[in-house]
C-alpha cells in the first residue's frame, strides 16, 4: 500500500503594487476587512508583502495575485503569479 501525503494549498493574496523600484521585487499592499467584536464596525488592516517579479513586469498601481513560495531573501517569501489589472 502506498502512503500518499496531501500537500496543503499555498496561500495567495490579491493586492495592489505600491513599489517597483527594486530589481525583480515588488511591494504589494494587501487589505483585509474584519468586523470588530465589540463595536460591530468593519476595520481595514493592510499588510505589505515583498514579492518576486522575475521579468519586472508589474508596476505601481497594478492589481496582482501573489502566491506563497520558499524564502527567496530575508524579507521576500512571495512570488508574483499574475497581473489581474493594469494601472490606468
Amino acid at each position: 500500500m502506498e502512503d500518499k501525503t496531501i500537500k496543503a494549498g499555498k496561500r495567495s493574496y490579491v493586492g495592489i503594487v505600491t513599489s517597483d523600484k527594486m530589481d525583480k521585487t515588488i511591494v504589494v499592499s494587501v487589505s483585509t476587512k474584519k468586523m470588530d467584536r465589540l463595536y460591530k464596525k468593519y476595520v481595514t488592516s493592510t499588510k505589505k508583502c515583498k514579492a518576486h517579479d522575475e521579468k519586472n513586469d508589474a508596476h505601481i498601481g497594478d492589481t496582482v495575485k501573489i502566491v506563497e513560495s520558499r524564502p527567496l531573501s530575508k524579507d521576500k517569501c512571495w512570488r508574483l503569479e499574475s497581473i489581474i489589472e493594469r494601472a490606468k
